[in-house]
C-alpha cells in the first residue's frame, strides 16, 4: 500500500525521542524519506536506523542545508519539533536571562531560521509544508513556566503569520498544540505538570496520528486533546473568568508544593 508521503523528503527536529521520534516513525511508515535530527547524535542515529532514515545531528537552528543535502536537494515537509521547557519564575527570584534566551532561541527563532532557509525553494516551486510543534501552552498558558508559555505563544504566532502570508502560494502550515504527552519533557515539569498535564496525558504516537489526520483534512490548528478548543474559546470569550480559573489552579499548586 502506498503511503500518503511516498518518497517525500521530511525533516523532523528533536526526533531522538518523544513526539519527534513518533513523527519520524509515522512519516517513514507513510513512505517518506526522513531526516532524523537531534542534538544527541546517538539518539538520532538509533531512531534513523530503526526507520531506515538519515541521522543529521546538531542544533535545530542550523541543519536545514545538511538535511536538504541528505535528501538529495529537496525538503517537502519540515517539522519544527525541537523545544525546551525552561524552569518558571518564582516571586522574588532573580531573572534567569539564560533560560529566557534559550527558550526564545529554540522555541521561536529556530522556526524562523528554518523558514527563512526553506521558503525560497518552496515559493519557487509552489509547494512546501511547515509543521510547528507548539503546545496547548501556546494557545492557553502553563503555570510555573513563564519562558515556555511565552515562547510557545511566539511559535504559534509565527506559524499563523507563515500561513496567512504564504498559503496562496502553496505553502501549507500546521500548528500542533497538545497538552500533556508522556515524554521526558513531561517528566521534567515536576509538580506543575503532575497537577495540570499528567491526568490527561497521551502517548507521542497519538500526536503523530493527530497530525496526519490534520494534514489529510488540511487544518492549520491541530489539537490532539480536543478539549483544548473549548478552553481556548473560554479564554477568548471571557478572559477575566478564564484568568480567575487559572489563578485558582496556581493557588492549588502553591498550596501543594
Amino acid at each position: 500500500m502506498v503511503g500518503a508521503f511516498q518518497e517525500a523528503g521530511v525533516v523532523v527536529t528533536g526526533a531522538g525521542g518523544g513526539i519527534g521520534a513518533a513523527l519520524a516513525r509515522r512519516f517513514a511508515a507513510e513512505g517518506a524519506r526522513v531526516v532524523v535530527n537531534d542534538l544527541d547524535a546517538e539518539r538520532a542515529k538509533q531512531v534513523a536506523d530503526d526507520i531506515g532514515g538519515i541521522a543529521v545531528a546538531g542544533d535545530a537552528s542550523a541543519i536545514v542545508t545538511d538535511a536538504r543535502d541528505a535528501l538529495g536537494g529537496t525538503v517537502d515537509v519540515y517539522c519544527a519539533n525541537a523545544g525546551v521547557a525552561a524552569d518558571g519564575i518564582d516571586p522574588g527570584q532573580p531573572l534567569d536571562e539564560k533560560a529566557w534566551a534559550l527558550s526564545w532561541d529554540v522555541n521561536v527563532m529556530a522556526h524562523v531560521r528554518a523558514a527563512q532557509e526553506l521558503l525560497p525553494a518552496w515559493l519557487e516551486r509552489g509547494s512546501g509544508r511547515f509543521v510547528s510543534t507548539v503546545s496547548a501552552a501556546g494557545l492557553l498558558t502553563m503555570i510555573g513556566a513563564a519562558p515556555y508559555a511565552v515562547t510557545k505563544h511566539g511559535a504559534l504566532a509565527f506559524a499563523e503569520w507563515l500561513s496567512l502570508t504564504y498559503r496562496h502560494r502553496g505553502v501549507k502550515v500546521h500548528a500542533i498544540c497538545p497538552q500533556g504527552v508522556r515524554t521526558d519533557m513531561l517528566a521534567a515539569t515536576g509538580s506543575a505538570g503532575d497537577l495540570v498535564l499528567r491526568p490527561t496525558a497521551i502517548e507521542p504516537e497519538d500526536v503523530a496520528d493527530a497530525l496526519l489526520k490534520g494534514i489529510e483534512e488540511d487544518r492549520f490548528l491541530i489539537l490532539p486533546h480536543p478539549e483544548v478548543a473549548a478552553y481556548h474559546q473560554s479564554r477568548a470569550g471571557d478572559p477575566d473568568r478564564w484568568l480567575s480559573g487559572m489563578n485558582r489552579i496556581q493557588q492549588q499548586w502553591e498550596a501543594d508544593r
